[in-house]
């Protein structure tokens, strides 16, 4: 135990291991007495916050942070200029949420003490299919609706229904790097295909991994080079699914924050063959924090689907899920994400109007814009130096399947990039950039 934690009772300690209460008692009077435990009366007794130092023979746990190791901004850290994933801090609807989450706790105080549906709570799924049949253009029934604790619990559910047999799976280079590792750990083999101007390159992976039974792909806002999929390879897409037996998992990144123009609908809507899994999250749209994803589910995966939901991954905490389907169904959630795209808009045109032509591409919708690098640059250094700085842009290249053969390049996150943070933080970037880059 950690200095300050608080111990049970010794009444209660002695009932959960069945020993005498006068034992426990004379235990906790000693280590009181040697200082090891502080006894606060009626506010109970804690560990001291002055323990001894540890013997030399005994086993220390390792302090060193595992996402820096991996290139990641360490989570529960407030958010940092140029960070990619996290929606405006200043913007967000901060008194309706907590009005919102009080009446969900006294909901939630009030529900049956029994075990909730793994699918997640009925309120949230109706809503979440009446908000993609309009503004996604999905059509679905509630029943096909999947509440998971963020994508990466989707991602590992559905994997682990797709993988019962041996699967490779196409999935975009460049692309979502915790998405390709999360498939490799569930035993599935990861084969990446290029992108283009018209989204994942269909012909070439027929080309090269034909035996694939599985594709991940993000066509509204391609992660992270931001192009819509065309119409053509969507279609090319639907067809290889439906003559190879495959499934298709469309992560809706970004779908329904599209910056410039009309969203596209959603891949799903072109499937009629029930080949297409979509995926959503509200961690871009509402908060990380909430740890809240959803998945429509083809009719046919639905039955092994709910299986391992309920054994394996059930959904997670009921106060927020009627949080969020109160959000949804009281009109604020359209509301919040028109504001948000107004606002990105604007914070999107500061950025770029500052860092001017050193953008390698200003087209795109989404919400970053990509800082080309000179050739040979270490992106990845650079990237973790400005974090050592207080920034938060990410290396292109780790994008990429294979780091050496992508342009370096920075992601620069625009949603917390305000007009007058926006100058200073591109000045301390360029002064870490030139000390990477000058001879």
């Amino acid at each position: 135990m950690s200095g300050g934690a608080r111990l049970p009772s010794w009444r209660d300690l002695a009932s959960q291991l069945g020993v005498a209460r006068g034992t426990v008692k004379a235990a906790y009077e000693r280590l009181i007495d040697r200082q090891l435990l502080i006894s606060h009366g009626p506010a109970g007794t804690r560990v001291s916050a002055h323990l001894p130092p540890r013997t030399a023979g005994e086993r220390r746990m390792s302090l060193r942070d595992p996402f820096h190791a991996l290139g990641m901004i360490t989570p529960g850290m407030p958010p940092r200029l140029f960070q990619l994933g996290v929606p405006s801090q200043d913007a967000f609807p901060a008194t309706t949420w907590s009005r919102l989450l009080v009446r969900a706790g006294r909901k939630a105080a009030l529900l049956p003490l029994s075990y909730p549906d793994p699918r997640g709570e009925l309120a949230l799924r109706r809503e979440i299919a009446a908000y993609l049949a309009v503004a996604r253009s999905v059509v679905c029934h509630e029943e096909q609706v999947f509440i998971t604790t963020g994508f990466t619990a989707a991602l590992g559910l559905i994997a682990d229904t797709l993988a019962a047999r041996p699967c490779k799976a196409w999935v975009e280079d460049p692309g979502y790097p915790l998405a390709k590792a999360g498939l490799a750990l569930k035993g599935i083999e990861v084969v990446p295909v290029p992108v283009d101007c018209d989204g994942l390159d269909v012909a070439f992976g027929m080309a090269i991994a034909p035996d694939a039974s599985l594709a991940v792909v993000t066509p509204g806002q391609q992660a992270p080079l931001g192009m819509t999929m065309s119409l053509t390879r969507r279609r090319a897409l639907l067809d290889w699914a439906a003559s190879a037996d495959a499934f298709i998992i469309e992560d809706d990144y970004l779908g329904e924050l599209q910056l410039k123009g009309r969203a596209a609908p959603a891949l799903a809507s072109l499937d009629a063959e029930e080949r297409v899994i979509h995926v959503g999250t509200f961690s871009k749209t509402i908060s990380p924090a909430l740890r809240l994803a959803f998945f429509v589910a083809p009719p046919r995966l639905l039955d092994e689907l709910f299986r391992r939901a309920m054994f394996l991954s059930p959904a997670p905490a009921t106060m927020a899920q009627i949080a969020v389907a109160s959000f949804l169904s009281e009109g604020h959630f359209l509301r919040h994400l028109r504001k948000m795209r107004r606002l990105y808009s604007e914070r999107s045109e500061v950025l770029s109007g500052i860092a001017g032509t050193a953008l390698m591409d200003r087209k795109r919708g989404g919400l970053a814009l990509i800082l080309g690098l000179p050739d040979g640059a270490d992106d990845a250094a650079i990237a973790r130096r400005a974090r050592d700085l207080g920034l938060g842009p990410s290396p292109l290249s780790s994008w990429y399947a294979d780091a050496s053969r992508s342009r370096p390049g920075l992601l620069l996150g625009v949603t917390n990039v305000t007009p007058w943070s926006a100058a200073t933080a591109w000045q301390a970037l360029q002064a870490i950039i030139g000390e990477f880059t000058q001879a």
